[in-house]
């Protein structure tokens, strides 16, 4: 994924609605899958953009039917989708979510960024958020931010002034990301973890949950406690 972020004010902020609720897929049948789910349905509560279609995911679910939504087949399945297709990789391990989007290549298929309709994210902000993002409730962006593609931001995450998360980082739910700090790409942050500002993490990094890096830290280590250290 070589795409460069697009500017919020021109990608996202002020992008006509489609005419019509588009077909959309989500890749990954398990908890965060379900979270995905209702993420588009608050975003079809305030615009009808999406038209779910259903649920794919290589590990096929427990049951056919996942809150209203049907389990349709694996990524060799979506490949083969004959009509063009907007789909959410909801895989949260930013390795794995990776793979899968490497997987699926088929030019039918696009990456939509879905921001929850509760966060802030206006022209004046200056945030570039590339492909395939998503950004849950209650997460806060200040401004002059960059994202990378399919970032992803769980739930009430921070992320402060100047910081630069790139492709495929993965924050669980209330990390913190302090000004300027930069975030290479695949750093996975556990919850309740934070980087303070101007720190940098190397890429495939692993800051665990409730840790604290105060201090840059190599690509491909995993770091655990306060002050975090590489284990």
């Amino acid at each position: 994924m070589n795409n460069a972020p697009t500017p919020l004010t021109s990608s996202v902020a002020t992008a006509p609605l489609p005419t019509a609720p588009q077909p959309l897929a989500i890749f990954g049948a398990g908890g965060l899958g379900r979270e995905v789910l209702v993420l588009v349905r608050q975003l079809n509560e305030v615009a009808p953009t999406w038209d779910l279609v259903g649920f794919y995911d290589d590990q096929p679910p427990a049951t056919d039917l996942i809150h209203g939504l049907r389990y349709l087949g694996t990524a060799d399945d979506l490949n083969a989708s004959p009509t063009p297709l907007a789909v959410v990789v909801a895989v949260g391990s930013s390795r794995s979510r990776t793979a899968v989007v490497a997987r699926l290549t088929a030019p039918q298929l696009r990456f939509p960024t879905l921001i929850h309709p509760g966060v802030a994210c206006q022209s004046y902000q200056h945030l570039q958020i590339g492909v395939g993002c998503l950004i849950t409730q209650g997460c806060i962006l200040t401004t002059d931010i960059r994202l990378g593609n399919h970032v992803l931001l769980n739930l009430g995450c921070t992320v402060g002034h100047d910081a630069v998360l790139e492709d495929f980082c993965s924050l669980m739910p209330h990390a913190n990301v302090g000004g300027a700090a930069y975030l290479e790409a695949g750093v996975y942050l556990g919850t309740n973890a934070t980087v303070i500002n101007q720190v940098r993490m190397g890429a495939g990094a692993i800051l665990g949950a409730g840790a604290v890096a105060v201090r840059n830290l190599p690509a491909r280590c995993t770091a655990v406690g306060v002050p975090a250290k590489v284990i």
